[in-house]
């Protein structure tokens, strides 16, 4: 996992990104926003501005838009293993989710692969962006730097 220098108010940055053109990746947003009473994370879309630059930063293809990317505590984590330090970010009944660390690498990168392949006909393909509410964009990363 590759690091990288990017840290909010309290030293610790967590940002999701997503396919900010995935009709699904759009649904697991707005649930993570509602259901993050921390506000734990940040956000930004892959094919931003933003995002570009740090995956760049932080060694990772720029064109895998495939992949579901968390950077915490100065670290990258993909697809199945960045969905469930997700799960446990968010705690409660959720949080139990990580147990499903211990199925191996390979095997949860399968389900996720299949997933993300087939996202856009499964979440109905949306063929335009939801318009954010300002909550939503407030979690939004603009030029590596979240905003308060």
């Amino acid at each position: 996992m590759a690091q990288l220098n990017s840290q909010s108010q309290d030293g610790k940055e967590t940002i999701i990104f997503i396919d900010g053109e995935c009709h699904l990746c759009q649904n697991i947003t707005k649930y993570l926003v509602k259901h993050d009473h921390r506000r734990t994370f940040s956000f930004a879309t892959l094919q931003s501005a933003a995002g570009q630059r740090l995956l760049r930063e932080g060694g990772l293809p720029t064109d895998d838009w495939d992949s579901f990317v968390l950077f915490e505590s100065g670290r990258f984590y993909t697809n199945s293993g960045a969905a469930l330090r997700v799960m446990k970010g968010l705690g409660g009944w959720r949080g139990l989710l990580y147990a499903l660390i211990i199925v191996p690498a390979p095997l949860r990168n399968a389900v996720y692969g299949w997933i993300a392949k087939n996202r856009h006909r499964l979440s109905g393909g949306a063929q335009s962006c939801l318009m954010p509410t300002p909550e939503v964009m407030s979690r939004f990363v603009k030029n590596g730097i979240s905003t308060p």
